[in-house]
């Protein structure tokens, strides 16, 4: 299944305020970053990304990629609505166990429900 358009982030401004406006999470195999989207609330939205320098050549960055949308999607019931999240690949993404990574992020959406996303 995949995500739909008003799930996704999709310009260069919508990940650039997520990144300059948020917070952080470091899950040691990627780095989880959000804010809550100012205006309506609607569903969370979700960019992944993946740079040459931390993950690999083009195999590497689009299976790193594909995991974490892969998470996203199977555990985004645990993501508050109205947020935009930006989860940045690394390297040892690629060499951890696909249900260790679930983990990470699950540990990673319980920091989201927290007062600070209100603020």
């Amino acid at each position: 299944m995949r995500l739909r358009a008003g799930q996704r982030l999709r310009r260069n401004n919508d990940f650039r305020a997520v990144r300059e406006q948020g917070r952080r999470h470091d899950g040691g195999a990627f780095l989880l970053t959000w804010c809550l989207r100012p205006g309506p609330t609607g569903p969370a939205r979700v960019g992944v990304v993946a740079s040459r320098a931390a993950v690999g050549g083009a195999v590497e960055r689009n299976r790193a990629k594909r995991r974490l949308r892969a998470v996203y999607r199977k555990h985004q019931q645990f993501v508050p609505a109205g947020l935009d999240l930006v989860l940045t690949a690394r390297a040892a993404l690629l060499r951890l166990e696909f249900s260790e990574v679930e983990q990470r992020f699950i540990q990673a959406c319980r920091k989201l429900a927290g007062p600070a996303t209100h603020a």
